[in-house]
């Protein structure tokens, strides 16, 4: 009977440190899994946020260097012919350069919303480069004050509008990433309540080997008692 009893209890006390060891594994196992997407959520924080936000401000820069460089040729006197083919040049390597960082912006991970923007911001600069050109065009066929005229109705608003479309694609990239700032501290939570899980459960397993061995040294001063009756 005592032997019978004795079982059940070991038993029991194996089945319960198994389930606390299954504990200890899932929680290893979400411990693990939260620390993967924590990483994958820094790994895109800097290649789909930190470098396209980058490329968006060299766009930006290269069409004020447009805007700046059209506004000196016009309004800086008379160019002539050598004016007219320095501006194309130039013109030819900012288009270059858009294009080429906007290719390389289309290849990052973009939410819905931002791939909406950024095609309207592809029709924006089509718009404005066209625009520049028939300015640049009008001025060197017909006279500097006719590509002036034009420049003022059109190709302002044009470069405007085309910037304006290019801050409302860097606000997503901001708010997107503070988005994904607000997912990795909740992984950092989560990874800290698996750990301390893994403390109290670390903490409980010895206070049962505890219990066991005192309870085994108990049992065992009753049977010296015993046998020496």
């Amino acid at each position: 009977m005592k032997v019978a009893y004795s079982l059940k209890q070991k038993m029991k006390i194996a089945t319960f440190l198994f389930a606390i060891m299954a504990c200890m594994i899932l929680i290893r196992i979400l411990e693990d899994k939260s620390v993967k997407s924590m990483n994958e959520s820094f790994v895109s924080m800097y290649n789909d946020r930190l470098v396209p936000a980058t490329d968006l401000f060299y766009i930006a820069e290269s069409i004020f260097a447009k805007k700046f460089s059209l506004d000196s040729f016009l309004y800086s006197g008379n160019p002539d012919q050598k004016d007219v083919n320095l501006l194309k040049t130039q013109f030819g390597k900012f288009n270059t350069t858009i294009d080429s960082l906007m290719k390389k912006y289309e290849k990052t991970f973009l939410v819905k919303q931002e791939k909406e923007e950024l095609k309207e911001l592809k029709i924006r600069l089509i718009g404005s480069i066209a625009a520049e050109q028939h300015v640049i065009s009008l001025s060197d066929s017909h006279s500097i004050e006719d590509g002036r005229k034009l420049y003022e109705t059109v190709g302002r608003a044009t470069s405007r509008r085309t910037l304006q479309q290019l801050t409302e694609l860097m606000t997503i990239q901001t708010q997107v990433g503070q988005e994904l700032i607000q997912s990795s501290e909740s992984m950092v939570s989560r990874s800290k309540l698996y750990s301390t899980l893994q403390i109290a459960l670390a903490i409980l397993i010895g206070i049962l080997v505890v219990g066991i061995i005192s309870a085994s040294n108990v049992v065992q001063v009753k049977n010296d008692k015993f046998n020496l009756n």
